[in-house]
């Protein structure tokens, strides 16, 4: 008997009867409402709600108009837009079994795959196009994407579309594609960007809020397990161990991380597969169709490679990496607990990244169990608790086990056949880890008191504060060299010139065991065992008392000391009068205040005037005004001296040389006497010089008689 759905399309109600529907989930029922019939609408639902359904039973009333198939398919009429090339191939294998009985031809146009095909697929004609924006951006600019008959354009997990920088692609689609088109933008959150896109491309939208929005992923447990920095993937492969579920993804930030985690776990026994960017688009859908049929169980994954897959038995989703916002967080974690079923999101969360991990989980408004990892002995514990409940251990023996059976029980005990049993059930799991750290917090710690030693031994280290020697290097290097812990290690004090620490009596054979008959540490630090707890002077935590200090004068108790005035803040002295030498100081400022005459402001362009015919004058010894040094000057060309003299106008003079004497000879800088001017000798032919130069010209009056 075929289930009624109220307002679906009769073929759509039956494709939906023949994969299991039930009963619609709430963001499908509110694309079914007969307010938003061939309008644009805004919806905002978790993952996992059934959105991609949801958006195709709300597009088939837009583009089959009231009839039950479709009939041309000269151009498409839909155009579903999806972030990455899993999730659309995703989309198109929900939309191809929806409209099967309506005769649609559904085209996907993803990248990674042959363009020519998906551009003989769009010449064959569509009725349905899902893709990517870059690769749908690249048919339209190629003519073999005709968008003008689109009547419906959906845009899925549009706020990740933007985040990974599609929003020029995404406005480049929707420019070219008719104006009356019906949009409908489906996200798991709203954020501003998706609300002004939605200002600017959609008319009248409706906005739809599931209600199962406001609680976030109720079907989805979250634990913060606290770990090591560098434990973290220990206490993944636990988490693994404990939880044995049918598919996991764990997320990582990068690439590299992918390849690396992938590669720990294969070598440990689990069956993993890898899913990044730089896959082909091949090795990816693979890697998801093993993680369907259950030949792996463990998928390492980056962000941007699993946005929006759907796998049906995933039951555990692992952060390894701690997600960049509280939308990530969310879109993540909505991998698991998908239609109705549980799922459990675990955060890896370093002991330092705690306080950044709270205010993550504050954002996203979830709340967390803050716990440790699993332990190697609750692993076991959990084993040993699903080995008992088999149901296989329940069953009756059938007819055909019975002959093995009796054989079994003639040749061996129970106990050893039980003890096969179980060494052949631990043998078929991944073993697990021993973590260093059990993943508490510094702030959850209970703070530690002093311990006191009952029975301790004191030690002399010949290493003191002139060494520059510190509780930080040392603690360490008793431990390394004396095969102890810091729990042995009672106190540490730091004289001038060696150090004395306190040890557990205990540990104290296996300590000096440890060093060896040298006695030493690091090749040059001398230890010697002590008797007695060491006298250590002085009140400056074992500091010896300065020497050579010269007393105070208020400390040798003489009685011409005098103490200093107090200040002028003290309480005692708060409403005296201020020193006398501040008040004369103020008094001095007022009166030359008070006699001071109102400086003239002048212009800083005068000034600069006034500046450059001073210069001038000094220079050329005429005076001249400001305003006519650069005028043009008259021509003194044929003019007599009278003429120069009654037109004024100044001849260059050279300035004097200022190291110059009255008949303007040099004068001697250290004397200021007259310099003699020396007369260099001609050269004559007779120097070898002259000879060679009046060979050279002789030559030269040679050539030039021939």
């Amino acid at each position: 008997m075929m289930t009624n759905f109220d307002g679906v399309m009769p073929f759509l109600a039956e494709a939906l009867d023949e994969h299991g529907y039930i009963v619609l989930t709430p963001v499908q029922i509110a694309m079914l409402n007969p307010d938003l019939k061939n309008r644009d609408a805004l919806v905002s639902a978790q993952t996992g709600s059934g959105k991609t359904v949801a958006f195709g039973l709300a597009m088939a009333t837009t583009l089959l108009e009231g009839s039950d198939r479709f009939t041309s398919k000269d151009v498409p009429v839909a155009l579903i837009i999806a972030p990455t090339r899993e999730l659309a191939l995703q989309v198109k294998s929900e939309i191809d079994w929806l409209y099967a009985k309506t005769g649609a031809s559904v085209v996907s146009c993803v990248g990674g795959m042959d363009s020519r095909t998906e551009r003989r697929n769009l010449q064959n004609g569509a009725h349905i196009v899902v893709g990517t924006p870059g690769r749908l951006r690249d048919h339209i600019e190629r003519a073999a994407f005709n968008t003008s008959g689109l009547k419906c354009v959906v845009l899925d997990e549009a706020d990740e579309m933007l985040d990974m920088g599609f929003r020029e692609d995404l406005e480049y689609i929707l420019d070219t594609s008719p104006v009356e088109r019906r949009t409908m933008l489906f996200s798991a959150t709203v954020p501003r960007t998706i609300a002004s896109m939605a200002k600017r491309y959609q008319r009248d939208a409706i906005r739809i809020s599931t209600a199962a929005e406001e609680k976030q992923h109720q079907d989805i447990e979250y634990k913060a397990l606290l770990v090591a920095p560098n434990d973290r993937q220990n206490a993944i492969i636990n988490i693994l161990r404990f939880q044995d579920a049918k598919n996991a993804i764990v997320f990582c930030g990068t690439r590299v991380a992918v390849t690396q985690l992938a590669s720990r776990l294969n070598n440990r026994g689990f069956s993993v597969v890898a899913l990044s960017g730089e896959l082909s688009q091949n090795e990816r859908s693979h890697a998801l169709q093993a993680m369907r049929d259950g030949r792996a169980q463990v998928c390492v994954a980056t962000d941007v490679a699993a946005r929006g897959i759907d796998l049906p038995n995933l039951e555990l989703v692992i952060h390894a990496d701690l997600p960049r916002g509280a939308d990530s967080l969310l879109h993540r974690s909505g991998r698991t607990g998908r239609a109705g079923r549980k799922g459990v999101s675990a955060l890896i969360v370093p002991y330092n990244w705690r306080k950044r991990t709270e205010r993550l989980l504050q954002t996203a408004k979830v709340k967390a169990v803050w716990q440790k990892p699993p332990s190697l002995e609750d692993v076991a514990a959990r084993d040993q608790e699903r080995f008992l409940n088999d149901p296989c251990l329940t069953e009756p023996v059938k007819d055909d086990e019975r002959a093995i059976v009796k054989e079994l029980l003639e040749k061996h005990t129970a106990d050893q056949i039980a003890a096969a049993l179980v060494r052949i059930h631990h043998m078929s799991k991944p073993a697990a880890e021993e973590l260093l750290d059990q993943g508490y917090s510094v702030s959850d710690r209970p703070k530690k008191e002093r311990r006191e030693f009952s029975n301790s031994v004191w030690f002399e280290l010949s290493v003191g504060r002139k060494h520059t020697a510190e509780p930080r290097w040392l603690l360490p290097m008793l431990c390394r060299a004396g095969h102890i812990t810091k729990n042995e290690i009672g106190s540490i004090k730091i004289q001038e010139e060696k150090t004395f620490v306190e040890l557990d009596g205990g540990c104290v054979d296996a300590f000096l065991n440890a060093l060896g008959p040298s006695r030493k540490m690091e090749k040059t630090v001398e230890v010697t065992r002590l008797d007695r707890k060491p006298d250590i002077g002085g009140d400056r935590d074992g500091r010896a008392p300065r020497s050579g200090r010269k007393p105070r004068r208020d400390e040798t108790g003489s009685s011409d000391y005098k103490a200093k005035p107090k200040k002028k803040f003290d309480r005692e002295g708060a409403n005296k009068k201020p020193f006398k030498r501040v008040d004369k100081r103020e008094e001095h400022g007022l009166a030359k205040t008070r006699t001071r005459e109102k400086p003239v402001q002048k212009d800083h362009a005068q000034d600069q005037q006034d500046s450059a015919a001073h210069v001038y004058n000094k220079r050329f010894g005429d005076s001249e005004k400001p305003q006519d040094r650069f005028k043009k000057k008259p021509d003194n060309a044929g003019l007599s001296g009278s003429a120069k003299s009654e037109n004024k106008i100044a001849t260059f003079q050279p300035k004097k040389r200022a190291n110059a004497s009255g008949d303007e000879r040099p004068v001697n800088k250290f004397n200021r006497k007259p310099k003699e001017k020396k007369l260099r000798p001609k050269k004559t032919a007779a120097s070898k010089e002259g000879a060679i130069k009046d060979g050279f010209r002789a030559n030269k009056r040679k050539k030039t008689a021939d």
